[in-house]
This record gives structure tokens, C-alpha cells and sequence, in this order.
């Protein structure tokens, strides 16, 4: 019973919970039992919170037991470890941080304490959630559960990696640029970004403060929609937080689509994209229509130039979030250093790897005299009329439906000496972030034996909507698959 604990959903494991059948201490001794098993061989957490998370379990059976409980009441998750969280270090995968504990939680973090979810490890990450593999962590690469050779993609490839290999019942990561539905589509899971400012990002360790965005990592839609649930909503902590209503999420889910309106933009099909993607993808399409959506092509022309604005715009301001590592507030000081400039060199030089300073030179430059006007302002230009294009097709279309990404897993090292390769990866998930609109990648078959991700953008506000093509789809293409880690 211990081992076929760690498949069971959320909302399955609520229903055992609330029922008595189970324990949450059993819940998380069976997912920190799964990690001990399996993590040697995924990788998926830079820290594991063994002590912390049968402490909290048992606070949450006294919960239930008092008649308390609520969603994720004992539910065992983990966090990307860019969110801060009192008392377990931080370290964004970078030798910087690496011994950073901080003293206070992050929204996030704090709303799903209140609820009586159960941490149990922080999850690996492209360094400060720059990449689109996994393979920039400064400790380890991730390995993707479905083949242990390949990347779980980036940035967010520890938590879902995680939740893949059933080593946690969902997490959270955060987007940027795809940072969560690329890697959800790699490991064959579903994972949200939702529309910005809908979830805190009040300790959240920045990295493009105009594009990041906290969302969930989880097995099915209805486990999304729950998570959403305890992390939406105004945070007077965060001034780019929305002052909206959120409702019950799950209460979207159901299985008809008629009347919804879906388009597909002919630009997301392109150069690039594999044909086993594309393929599984239109038969998703098909599957959409035959749920009662209207299903139409459509145009976001200036798409192609998405990947050239974000990366502008995401080191830009990755250049000026990352200006507070100096080596003299917390994380990594070099020592061996003649002064105090000398100091502050040794300590980017040695606490970053190569792509944080790739990026960090790519924005310095952009946002140098001479080149401020001809590179930053012009990507901001070109940011708004992609979002103009977003709201004009949103104006004939409830949703439109593409490829979360536009191949599946590839090998460890097959892309890490080309980074334009590499960057390439996000050129499908990129666009919703420079709009600011929701997104989320659901599992819909397989390609060369790997999973292959559905991804669906709405206008703002709208992931209601998103949720129930989500649930709808999920239903109808009932995807199953076998990842190739031992059996639980």
C-alpha cells in the first residue's frame, strides 16, 4: 500500500485523507521513501526536507482529525528553490546562493503552509531559472523520468521532474519564458502559467521581473486547478499583484466544449517543429472539434520575432535584478581578493556560471548608452504589438491551441555548446509571457516514445476557460504512458 501511495492524484489522496483510510505522515514517509529510491537517478531536488516534512505531516493529521483539513491539506509538494522558505536554504541552483537560508517565506510558500501542504525538498534549476534543460544547475543536471538520458527541459526540470517520477504529488515552478510548460510538456505532466500578476511573486528570486510567474506543476488538470486555487490571489506585498477576484477553478471543469471557440495560429507549425509533435498535436486538434469547440486557423504574424524581444528584454532586466549579488549582503564572498572592486569581481566571476553571465553581459549591453534606444526600447515597441495581435485574435477566439514545445526531450549535452539552439526551445511559449497571458501544456501522446506536451493561451484572466478545454481534452485523449524509472 506504502509504494502505490506515490501515484495517487491530489484530489485522490484528499478523498483517502478526508476518509481515514490513510495518514499524511504514511502519504510523506511513502513520497521521502520514493526519493530515496529514485532521486539518485533523476536528480530532481537540491535539497530534501525530510525532517520538515514529517513534522508538518503530522501537523496536518491533527488537522483532519479536528476537522479542518482543506485542499491540500497533507499533501506532500515541492518548491522550485527560487522561492524563499524560512529556515531551508535557497539557492537557485547557483553557487552564489548556495548556503543562502532565508529568513522569511515567500507568498507561495506561506499559502500553502496555511492550507497544510507538506514541503518535501526544493527543486533543481537552470541557475536562477536561466535555461531550458536543466543542465545550467550549478550542483547536477536533472534527468527526465520517461529516459534517464535525456533532459526534463527548463527551467522548472527538478519540480517537474518530481512530480513525473512521483516523488511529489505536484510543485510549483515559475515561468519566464516557458519555464514551466516546456518542462511539464517534456516530462508528460500538465503545468499553468498563469496570466501575470494572478500569483505573488513576493519571494520569488527575480530574474525578469516584467515576465516571471509562479504557477503549478501537477499529475491532471483537476490537480492544477486545486493548486491554483491556494495560490491565487492579491498580495499587498507585491505591487504588480492584480486586484481581482478568484474564483473556484475546479468549478471550470467539465467536458463539453460547444460553443467555445479555439483557433490555431498558422506560425506555431513552422520551421522547426517535429513532425511527430505536429502530428500528435493536430490529433489534438481533431480531438478539440470533436468535443464541440469551434476550431478555426488563425494568425499571430509577429510571433517570430517573440524570441528576439525576450531575450532583450529578460537579460535587461536580469542585468539589474542580479546587481544585489556583490558579495558583501549574503550569499558567496570571494576572500582571496585585493580590495573591494577586486572582491566584487572574484565573487561574480567564481558565484556565477556561464550562462547567468552570459546573460547578464547580453542585457549590460542592451542597456548601455548607444544601444539603450536601438535594442531595449525597440523590444518594448515590438512587445506591445504582439500583445495587440494576442488581443485582437481574443476578440474572435476563446482560446488558441499550439505545441508546448516544438520537439520532445533531447539528450543530456546534445544542445549545452550551442546556446542559440538551446534558446530556440522556448520559441513556442515565449510569445504568452511577453503578453502576459495565461498558458498551460497538457500531456497529449507520445513521439519517438517520449511525451509530447498540447498547450493552450487565452486572453488575460481567462483560466477558467483554459482549465475546462484542459479537463476536456485530458478526458478525451486519456493519455497514458510508462516513464523508465523502477515501478512504484
Amino acid at each position: 500500500m506504502t509504494e502505490n501511495l506515490n501515484s495517487l492524484t491530489v484530489h485522490e489522496a484528499r478523498t483517502l485523507l478526508d476518509a481515514g483510510a490513510i495518514t499524511s505522515v504514511e502519504l510523506t514517509s511513502a513520497a521521502l521513501e520514493r526519493i530515496a529510491r529514485v532521486d539518485g537517478s533523476v536528480k530532481a531536488f537540491v535539497t530534501v526536507t525530510d525532517e520538515l516534512a514529517l513534522q508538518q505531516a503530522k501537523q496536518a493529521d491533527a488537522k483532519i482529525a479536528a476537522g479542518e483539513a482543506q485542499p491540500l491539506t497533507g499533501i506532500p509538494m515541492a518548491l522550485k528553490d527560487n522561492m524563499v522558505t524560512r529556515g531551508v536554504r535557497t539557492t537557485c541552483s547557483s553557487r552564489i546562493l548556495e548556503n543562502f537560508v532565508p529568513p522569511y517565506d515567500a507568498t507561495v510558500a506561506e499559502r500553502l503552509y496555511r492550507q497544510g501542504a507538506v514541503l518535501v525538498g526544493k527543486g533543481n534549476l537552470d541557475e536562477f531559472a536561466m535555461g531550458s534543460s536543466n543542465e545550467n544547475s550549478a550542483f547536477h543536471p536533472t534527468h527526465n523520468p520517461w529516459a534517464l538520458d535525456h533532459v526534463p527541459g527548463g527551467s522548472s526540470g527538478g519540480p517537474a521532474a518530481a512530480v513525473a517520477a512521483d516523488e511529489c504529488m505536484f510543485a510549483l515552478g515559475s515561468d519566464t519564458g516557458g519555464s514551466i510548460r516546456q518542462p511539464a510538456a517534456l516530462c508528460g505532466i500538465v503545468g499553468m502559467k498563469p496570466t501575470y500578476g494572478l500569483v505573488s511573486r513576493f519571494g520569488l528570486v527575480a530574474f525578469a521581473s516584467s515576465l516571471d510567474q509562479i504557477g503549478p506543476l501537477a499529475k491532471d488538470v483537476t490537480d492544477c486547478a486545486i493548486v491554483l486555487n491556494a495560490i491565487a490571489g492579491n498580495d499587498p506585498n507585491d505591487s504588480t499583484s492584480l486586484q481581482a477576484d478568484v474564483p473556484d477553478y475546479t468549478r471550470a471543469l467539465t467536458e463539453d466544449l460547444t460553443g467555445l471557440r479555439i483557433g490555431v495560429p498558422t506560425e506555431y507549425f513552422g520551421e522547426g517543429l517535429d513532425a511527430g509533435v505536429e502530428s500528435v498535436v493536430r490529433e489534438g486538434i481533431d480531438t478539440l472539434r470533436a468535443l464541440g469547440a469551434e476550431v478555426e486557423d488563425t494568425s499571430l504574424p509577429s510571433t517570430p520575432h517573440a524570441l528576439a524581444v525576450y531575450y532583450i528584454i529578460a537579460p535587461s532586466e536580469a542585468s539589474a535584478n542580479l546587481a544585489r549579488y556583490d558579495g558583501v549582503k549574503y550569499g558567496f564572498s570571494a576572500q582571496d581578493a585585493d580590495g573591494v572592486w577586486d572582491a566584487l569581481e572574484k565573487t561574480r566571476q567564481h558565484g556565477f556560471g556561464q550562462e547567468v553571465k552570459r546573460r547578464i553581459m547580453l542585457g549590460t549591453y542592451a542597456l548601455s548608452a548607444g544601444y539603450y534606444d536601438a535594442y531595449y526600447l525597440q523590444a518594448q515597441r515590438v512587445r506591445t504589438l504582439i500583445r495587440r495581435e494576442f488581443e485582437q485574435v481574443f476578440e474572435r477566439f476563446d482560446a488558441v491551441v499550439a505545441p508546448t514545445s516544438p520537439t520532445v526531450a533531447f539528450k543530456l549535452g546534445e544542445k549545452t555548446a550551442d546556446p542559440l539552439q538551446m534558446y530556440l526551445n522556448d520559441i513556442l511559449t515565449i510569445p504568452a509571457n511577453i503578453a502576459g497571458i495565461p498558458g498551460i501544456s497538457v500531456p497529449a501522446g507520445m513521439s519517438e516514445g517520449l511525451p509530447v506536451g498540447l498547450q493552450l493561451m487565452g486572453p488575460a484572466m481567462s483560466e477558467r476557460t483554459l482549465l475546462r478545454i484542459a479537463y476536456a481534452y485530458e478526458r478525451a485523449a486519456d493519455f497514458r504512458g510508462t516513464h523508465g524509472l523502477p515501478p512504484l
